[in-house]
């Protein structure tokens, strides 16, 4: 069975070292049928034309021992990052940046380890007035309707039944919970959100975008700096 670790958003160059051997020993324990999931705001995959840092760092992480997945977040180029082939993975859809990294796209359905996963990338950029569209802002960091609605038609093939969801952001109820909610504009990806926690059973769900490490409910974690290991029990 593959070990598989979370950690959350690494930034592009910025973060990325999170992942170097002395930060994540057990990373030298692992194989290529192991997985690291990064919930979001992966950011290598960002320059046109490819920066030789980007290129650099893409390399470096497609040597590590295991396999990287992640799911987009607002901080990406979803231009660039959309642009590579679409191909199926465990059941979904993917876009293989590299043979070790793997984007893990919108509303779809894996089975990793005979376990479910559910993802769901995207969020709403709240510093849009700071950055240039198209240049270090994009108007597809919001999943749009067609994305939706093939997250519907995948969660209803499985019965609304998955044992674990990743996305970048959280739902609008866990937003409250967090006392969010007077920052949060109606619609958008937390509404998006709620819609599945609300009509989806799950064990585990875990999110990026808030550069905090918390366990909300007993089955929501929201991770940033941590790089938790799945225990499947």
């Amino acid at each position: 069975m593959s070990r598989i670790f979370i950690t959350g958003d690494t930034h592009g160059e910025l973060e990325i070292e999170r992942l170097s051997f002395k930060n994540f020993p057990k990373g030298k324990e692992l194989t290529k049928d192991d997985y690291v999931i990064i919930c979001g705001d992966f950011g290598l995959v960002w320059s046109e034309p490819q920066s030789k840092g980007e290129a650099y760092w893409l390399n470096w992480l497609n040597e590590k021992p295991w396999t990287t997945l992640f799911v987009d977040g607002n901080h990406e180029n979803h231009v660039k990052l959309n642009s590579f082939p679409v191909e199926e993975w465990h059941g979904g859809k993917v876009h293989k940046i590299m043979p070790s990294v793997i984007h893990l796209m919108r509303g779809q359905v894996y089975d990793i380890n005979g376990y479910k996963w559910f993802t769901y990338g995207g969020a709403e950029s709240t510093d849009k007035a700071y950055r240039k569209v198209n240049v270090s802002w994009w108007p597809q960091e919001t999943p749009s309707r067609e994305e939706y609605d093939e997250a519907i038609r995948n969660l209803r093939a499985a019965d609304f039944k998955v044992d674990y969801i990743i996305s970048h952001a959280a739902p609008r109820a866990i937003l409250e919970d967090l006392y969010y909610s007077p920052n949060i504009k109606a619609g958008g990806t937390p509404d998006q959100l709620n819609d599945f926690k609300r009509l989806c059973q799950y064990q585990h769900w875990y999110c990026g975008h808030y550069h905090f490490n918390c366990d909300v409910k007993s089955n929501f974690h929201i991770i940033y700096h941590d790089i938790r290991e799945i225990n499947f029990n």
